[in-house]
């Protein structure tokens, strides 16, 4: 009897069919060529075992949770006839009384034919392995790929423009800041007579309205929010990667993933709650349900419309009823629970506004201003340095998700992780300077979504890696792949967009706190 199981709820997520196989083994019991099952050929049988062939359909199977690869059959020369490997030959290493490796060889091939009876058969031989228990999986890693000079280039290159650009960044705005100091400090000494009649421009124009609330200050600060808790989640993920190689067990980084950012919520509530208190919000419960539930909700919800295709089509990434409620389960009691706490905490410590200038009654008009200084180019023009400091990983990384390559450096990962924050923080700051010095003061949204913009360019990079670098046809595959790329530049969007916040407020004020405003 054939049985399904799922052992962890990443497995159960991933679509991940266990079934067990019928072959009996026990540890170092040599099997001689058995016969296990045989299969008369019905014309749909047949048809289907044409099909699989033809298509050139493989299985995976697990031997102690190491993996092995076996394929169908295969097509003669001539493209006529159509043959199935009948015969499995394990080859299982041991050291000690672990098993530290596995391999599978098809053999016996027969000719498919209707109405022709084919058995099925497997033997098992056990030889004595030097390699360690903990390198078993280095075998199913390829170094030649991942950590190619390619690899390292990128890496380089990214840290060379990182420098460069903090560099740049620095030098332009301390030689900036300083001839604006200058001049604010020497207006300072003219009266009243001569202020009214000077030409008065620049940044410290808009000091009473820069602190004023971002538009929408619900949606921003739950945004705000999801960013800081995606940013903790991945900071931590990575680094469980990198000390306990979570590759080598099914589905133990997506378990690991749910756990962290179930766990980690407060995080989510403490910055958001925190951000909209200051922003003078009132509806506060609206707001945390909002920060608790808007990445869940596009999670689930995608993956949910792609789970009916994939019932329809019977295909295996199907997640059962019962993994669906689990999570449900996980939103509900886990992550709304521990988010209302991050949200309490968050008004209390540090709801209040601490703001180095009052915020006017009366918003200021914004002037006319060059078409490239208009927030919307900003926005379109600030992802493109972030996106390249990245875009050769992200080339590894869909790689890995989408051609069944085991990622396993994650120290790769975290200093691209490192370099991406570094260089979306400078550039935001850099548009956000310019836009301020144009007095428009609307820099919360336009820095947000400037960096935000990356995770544009990084779907856009998506529609090229599906087009030329994958295979995948027909509307559920590309369902499949458009809707959980979807999710990830989402996601990425929302930590990148957070990120250029941060860094924009604290430049804004760091200089808004150094001139004196009258």
């Amino acid at each position: 009897s054939i049985g399904h199981y799922h052992e962890t709820l990443g497995e159960a997520l991933q679509g991940t069919e266990l079934e067990f196989s019928g072959l009996d083994i026990d540890f170092k019991g040599e099997v001689k060529k058995t016969e296990y099952c045989s299969v008369e050929l019905t014309q749909d049988k047949f048809e289907a075992f044409v099909y699989a062939v033809k298509n050139h359909y493989w299985y995976q199977m697990y031997i102690d949770d190491l993996p092995i690869w076996g394929i169908v059959g295969e097509i003669s020369d001539s493209g006529e006839d159509f043959y199935v490997w009948t015969h499995k030959k394990f080859d299982i290493g041991y050291n000690g009384k672990q098993i530290v490796d596995v391999n599978l060889t098809s053999e016996a091939k027969k000719k498919l034919s209707p109405g022709a009876k084919i058995s099925f058969s497997y033997e098992v031989h056990f030889t004595p392995s030097k390699i360690k228990y903990e390198k078993r999986f280095d075998k199913y890693l390829d170094p030649n790929f991942f950590q190619h000079r390619i690899h390292w280039f990128s890496i380089f290159n990214s840290f060379m423009m990182v420098i460069f650009l903090v560099g740049l960044v620095s030098m332009i705005l301390m030689r900036t800041l300083r001839k604006d100091y200058a001049r604010y400090s020497k207006e300072e000494d003219l009266d009243d007579m001569e202020k009214d009649l000077g030409d008065e421009y620049g940044w410290k124009q808009v000091h009473g309205d820069v602190f004023r609330p971002a538009s929408n200050a619900l949606l921003f600060s739950s945004l705000i929010g999801t960013g800081y808790h995606i940013a903790v989640v991945t900071m931590c993920v990575i680094i469980f990667s990198i000390l306990g190689d979570l590759y080598t067990e099914r589905g133990s980084l997506l378990s690991t993933a749910i756990f962290v950012y179930a766990a980690t919520s407060p995080v989510n509530g403490y910055f958001g709650g925190s951000l909209y208190a200051r922003m003078g919000g009132k509806v506060w419960i609206k707001q945390m349900m909002v920060g608790a539930f808007m990445l869940p909700l596009a999670v689930c919800g995608t993956a949910f419309f792609i789970n009916f295709i994939a019932i329809y089509y019977h295909a295996s990434r199907a997640i059962p009823f019962g993994t669906m409620v689990a999570v449900t389960c996980i939103c509900i009691f886990v992550i709304l629970p521990l988010t209302l706490v991050g949200t309490v905490l968050g008004r209390n410590l540090a709801g209040q506004p601490n703001y180095p200038c009052r915020v006017n009654a009366v918003p200021r008009p914004i002037p006319e201003k060059k078409w490239f200084m208009e927030p919307s180019v900003i926005i379109v023009l600030g992802g493109i340095l972030p996106f390249g400091s990245i875009f050769i990983e992200m080339y590894f990384i869909f790689t890995s998700f989408w051609a069944y390559k085991i990622y396993y450096v994650y120290g790769f990962m975290l200093l691209v992780f490192v370099i991406l924050t570094i260089v979306t923080v400078c550039v935001t700051i850099v548009c956000t300077y310019f836009l301020l010095n144009a007095e428009d003061y609307r820099w919360q949204w336009t820095s947000f979504s400037a960096a935000a913009s990356t995770a544009g360019y990084v779907y856009l990079y998506s529609f090229y890696y599906f087009f030329f670098k994958t295979k995948m046809y027909g509307f559920f595959q590309t369902t499949f792949y458009f809707g959980y790329m979807a999710l990830f530049s989402l996601a990425l969007g929302i930590m990148c967009g957070t990120f250029g916040y941060i860094g924009t407020s604290y430049f804004v004020r760091k200089i808004y706190s150094t001139v004196k405003i009258d």
